[in-house]
């Protein structure tokens, strides 16, 4: 199993700093959001301060931007890293990609499909010398003159990843990407009986197979080395929980285990700033069915049990133990 680390540099000129930091911690990726600051810059500033480290979108949202945009990102990083760069997208919500982005939202899982489609084809007419002529219902792209072409990559396209949480995109992903970033807000029984159906589905649909898939599963993680810090912990991973469960769009995980209810208040509440009263409606029950908690020593093995699907994990770490113990989780798990 890879285990990867999240690029939290609050900086991005902190960013080749935190990165090489990581990759002498032994992680095999770092995964940068779409946050404060845009997920791309930040690695290419990883990539000339690394050397083996696979530098990741965990995700860049693909409809504030277009096919054109990121695949020539894309391209660029996979050349600065030599190889090492995974295309990590997302959709976002409809209010982010219309309010805060300013751009349209209709039908996002055919919109996903189309956007991976028209990429793939923008890297065919650079690396192959296919003639760009891809016309969807969403993008349109038909003009690539020598002036704009890079040419052939010497390290080949990248790998493309979507993140997916409902079942509809989640078979988007079984049909297009080649790896699928898990949401934090999940649990192993949705996972079991939801989630893994619906992208054995798209695999199915494209004459594919979970071999011809990566997995990549982040989940909240809560370390201590007593009760008191275990609890510290707790509450951090709490507050995250209900800020994921205000999202309409993250119900599902909550209706599959019956506590969908909480969700019309939560979000009523993140509206009126109520953000510290949030944690409250958030139970040891749902916390424990979406993260794991535990001493140091257990964690590893909690996450192998938790992730036997995955082929990546991430910990979305809430660490009140010493910072060292991440390097002894790392290798656990590597070895």
């Amino acid at each position: 199993m890879k285990v990867d680390s999240t690029l939290m540099a609050s900086d991005p000129r902190q960013a080749a700093r935190a990165a090489k930091a990581a990759e002498d911690q032994g992680f095999d990726g770092a995964i940068s959001f779409e946050g404060p600051h845009d997920p791309f810059l930040p690695l290419a500033l990883a990539a000339a301060g690394t050397e083996k480290i696979e530098l990741m979108t965990g995700v860049a949202i693909a409809f504030a931007r277009n096919p054109m945009t990121c695949a020539q990102l894309a391209n660029d990083l996979q050349l600065l890293s030599e190889g090492r760069f995974v295309l990590g997208l997302g959709t976002q919500i409809r209010p982010h990609i219309e309010k805060r982005f300013s751009q349209q939202w209709s039908r996002p899982n055919h919109r996903m499909r189309e956007f991976v489609h028209a990429i793939r084809a923008i890297w065919r007419s650079w690396n192959e010398g296919e003639k760009l002529d891809f016309r969807g219902e969403f993008y349109t792209h038909t003009l690539m003159t020598p002036f704009f072409n890079p040419g052939p990559n010497s390290f080949g396209p990248p790998p493309i990843y979507l993140a997916g949480f409902g079942p509809s995109m989640i078979k988007v992903v079984g049909e297009v990407a080649d790896g699928w970033f898990i949401h934090p807000l999940h649990s192993r029984d949705y996972m079991l009986k939801v989630a893994l159906p619906a992208l054995d589905a798209g695999l199915a649909s494209s004459g594919r197979t979970r071999a011809n898939l990566a997995i990549s599963s982040q989940i909240i993680t809560m370390v201590g080395n007593n009760d008191e810090q275990l609890e510290r912990a707790r509450q951090g991973a709490k507050a995250q929980i209900a800020f994921y469960s205000s999202t309409p769009a993250y119900r599902g995980v909550l209706e599959h285990h019956g506590v969908d209810e909480i969700q019309p208040t939560l979000n009523a509440m993140s509206k009126q700033g109520r953000w510290s009263e949030m944690v409250e409606l958030v139970s040891d029950d749902l916390l424990d069915l979406i993260g794991i908690s535990g001493r140091p020593s257990e964690i590893s093995a909690q996450l192998r049990a938790r992730n036997d699907f995955a082929d990546r994990v991430t910990m979305v770490l809430y660490n009140e133990a010493d910072p060292e113990v991440v390097n002894d989780i790392v290798q656990s798990l590597k070895s």
